[in-house]
Parts: C-alpha cells; structure tokens; sequence
C-alpha cells in the first residue's frame, strides 16, 4: 500500500475556476453547500480511496476516484453472524490488500448496516454481524496503515447520491433504502445529520399501524413491515401458501415450492404483467407514500431519493408511492412538493460514498502527517544547533512520524 502522493494543486485551482469537466461538475455538486463545506471538497485530495459497503449477505469493496467513478470492485459474503469480530476485520483487510496490489490506496471508508456511533469510529450495534461497541475504526486503522472511516450504509449511500447521483444540487436531501427493511438518512446543506448518538435515520422503525405486524426489533406495526422487501415477499407468500387463484402463476413458477419466492421473482413477473405482484408493488408503494409524507412534515426536504434493491422495480414502486404522498401530504395544495427521485448509483452508492467520505478523512490525516513531520525537522535544527553550541546537552529524541506503510 503505497505511501501519498503530492496534492495536485494546479487540478485543484482549475476545478475551483471550472476550467475542467470535472471541475464543472463539482461545482454543481457544491453550488448549495456552505463555504466550510465548500473549501472541505475543493482542497480534499484528489486521490483514489477504498469504500466498502457490508451488507447482510455480501461485501462489496471497490476503488474509487474523486469524481465517483469506480476504477475496480470485487466482492465476496459476509461471514456468519456468530463469526467473530476478528473474522470479519479480516475480511475487510483482504479485501483492501488485494486492491492495494494493484491500485494506489489513500484512505479506507467502511458503510456497515448498523448503528454507528457519532464519532464514526465504533459500531454501536450490527444486526447481520457479531459487532457490539466494537472499535473498528481503531482496529483496521492499525492494520492498514491508512485512515479508516466507518458510517451507516445508509449515509455513505446518501452522500453519493448527493455528491454524485439524484440529489445533486439538493440541499435538503432524505435519502430512503428499501431492501430486506428500511434504511435512511438526512443530509443537510452538504453536512449527513447523524444526531446526537449517531443513529439517525432510522426512518423503518417508526411506527404506522399500532398493534401490526410484529418487527424484529420487538415492536409492533414498524413502517417497513408495510414497505419493504420483507414486507413484499410475506404477501406473496401468504398468498400462495391459502392457495389464492391470484398466485397459480407465482405458484407455478417456483413449482409449488413456496420458500422459493423472492423479491426479484416478483419484480420480475410484475414487469410482466403479473397481475398479484402488480398489486403488491402498489401495496408496498402506498406504503412507501405515506411514510415519505409524515417525513415530509417533520423535515420538510426538497428531494426523497428512494434506493435499494426494492427500488429496482422502478415506476412500479415509485408511481403509487408519489399518488400516496399527494394524498397524504400535510397541508397539501398550500405548499411546495419535494420531488421524489429514484436513486442512480445502484447497488454500488454505498461503497461510492463510504470512499468519497474517506476521501475528506485521508486529507486531514494528510495534514496531520505534516504537521508531525514539520515539528520533527524543527527539533534536528535544534538538536544541530545544540551540537554545535557545544553543551554538551542532546534533547531527547521524540518518536519519528511514520508515513503509511505498504
């Protein structure tokens, strides 16, 4: 892993005159942020990072340059639950050594489904993982010889859709994460709102029906029991196990085999016309409305970007969601409507904005660095100085600053 490169400031000054596309292209990004934000992004450096997205059932890892464009990625599956933290910290530094063989690293960011503390170093609680206030900042950071960042995958998802996909230009931006549940975050003139603990945006979990479905995380009638992939295989499940005629297609094409039923099953015979998973997706984009609308009144943002596997389904989702939102929308008719967008980076916007956070990371390391080298050249002149006066008298040594090691 090699050590950093010089910033290049001509690149940086001609991005900041728009004298380059993707110095245009920043500035669009940056156009409704505030000044410290501003200067934060135009002096990051330029330089490739690692983000890492980890998810239930995989990690995914890939280089990222400045502009969000991924040079590589490679993946593999999330080690069991009951795996140890050190499993999983291994995981994580293979993966980063292995693109490191072949690209320059400068920084690591790490989005992990859980709850992330506010100093975006511990993970406070991982529902598919055995992290429990587990240091992992710390402890990769020692590995790896580079700054690491850890953040809610939802947030790191966020930010690369406001920095690089649907929320660009935004600066009121609710990002919603549709998979197995429901993630989210908030970001705010350029800045994600983590809170005061760092576990902001736990939009799934408020509750939209009392006494309804049973959530995992032991209440009851949680909004993402109504929208989610959960949510959307359990009806069709439910269906095809009473024998409903409305499910002999779905029933036919798992052969009968109920479990078989997964959530890109269903989009795929929705996009076929399958007239039960039609309805399920109008169900769940309901759902989804009415949820967008009560975060419309208690954060009033410009823009929703809705994300996440479920999202793949498109206008089947997003059509009945923005009918819903009109419906329920507090004081509707009376005041501006935030637009709801379907996010553009994927299933890769994780992994982008965990890189591109840590790009922010790797400069003020960078700083640091230099700060530690420049007090260490100021004691040899000293130590020269005294030499030469002929004290007698040698200061003691402080410990030489180390660059980041391959």
């Amino acid at each position: 892993m090699s050590t950093y490169r010089d910033l290049a400031l001509p690149r940086a000054l001609g991005a900041r005159a728009g004298g380059t596309p993707s110095g245009s292209a920043r500035a669009t990004v940056l156009r409704t942020v505030s000044a410290r934000e501003r200067r934060s992004h135009l002096t990051a450096p330029r330089v490739p990072t690692v983000g890492i997205d980890i998810g239930g059932t995989k990690v995914m890892a890939g280089v990222v340059d400045a502009d969000g464009n991924v040079l590589e990625k490679i993946k593999t599956e999330t080690p069991d639950k009951s795996k140890s933290p050190k499993v999983v910290e291994d995981t994580i530094a293979e993966l980063v050594l292995d693109l490191s063989d072949r690209h320059d690293v400068h920084a690591v960011g790490i989005g992990a489904a859980g709850w992330v503390d506010a100093d975006r170093s511990r993970v406070l609680f991982a529902p598919h993982l055995a992290w429990r206030n587990e240091p992992l900042r710390d402890a990769l950071q020692a590995r790896l010889a580079v700054p690491v960042m850890v953040d809610n995958d939802a947030n790191t998802a966020a930010w690369a859709e406001w920095r690089f996909g649907a929320g660009r230009g935004e600066d009121h931006l609710v990002m919603i994460t549709l998979g197995t549940g429901i993630g989210g975050a908030i970001l705010e003139e350029g800045r994600v709102k983590r809170g005061k603990y760092g576990v902001a945006g736990e939009f799934g979990h408020m509750q939209v029906v009392p006494g309804g479905h049973r959530c995992p995380c032991g209440n009851r009638g949680c909004w993402e029991q109504y929208s989610s992939g959960n949510a959307l295989v359990r009806e069709a499940r439910e269906l095809a196990a009473a024998d409903s005629p409305v499910a002999y297609n779905i029933i036919d094409r798992v052969k009968g085999s109920i479990p078989d039923i997964t959530g890109p099953l269903i989009t795929e015979l929705a996009r076929e016309g399958d007239a039960m998973c039609v309805e399920l997706f109008q169900d769940i984009g309901q759902w989804l409305g009415v949820g967008i609308a009560n975060l419309a009144a208690a954060l009033d943002p410009s823009c929703f970007v809705v994300g996440g596997g479920v999202s793949a389904a498109d206008d089947l989702l997003i059509g009945p969601a923005r009918d819903a939102f009109r419906r329920h929308l507090t004081g509707r008719g009376y005041r501006p409507e935030a637009r709801i967008a379907k996010a553009q980076l994927g299933p890769e916007a994780g992994m982008v904005g965990a890189a591109d956070l840590a790009r922010l990371v790797a400069r003020r390391f960078r700083r640091a660095n230099r700060r530690r080298l420049e007090r260490y050249e100021r004691y040899e002149r000293y130590a020269q100085a005294i030499r030469v006066g002929g004290t007698g008298r040698t200061p003691r040594t402080p410990r030489t600053p180390q660059e980041p090691q391959s």
